[in-house]
């Protein structure tokens, strides 16, 4: 099993978006700065992850979440996600 995953960088407002076998420990490789790109924006929070039997099936889920069609959907759950963040403080 596979999945899709978005994360947010809560300093920086910015949303990454990958595919893993292991969300926990990709989650962590982002956050101890060991992915070149994500290590500028650590922290990262994961706010978004879907599963999917294959990665083939995962890469092309990735494809379509870093799309503009895609990348407005998880921008539309993250709002989702921090308000319901927001009423739990």
């Amino acid at each position: 099993m596979y999945f899709v995953y978005a994360l947010w960088s809560e300093t920086h407002d910015k949303i990454y978006v990958g595919f893993t076998s292991d969300l926990d420990k990709r989650l962590e490789t982002h956050n101890k700065g060991k992915s070149k790109y994500t290590s500028r924006f650590r922290p990262w929070i994961r706010f978004f992850e879907e599963s999917v039997n294959t990665k083939a099936e995962a890469r092309k889920k990735e494809i379509y979440y870093k799309s503009g069609w895609g990348r407005r959907k998880l921008k539309l759950k993250l709002e989702e996600w921090q308000s319901g963040r927001m009423r739990q403080s």
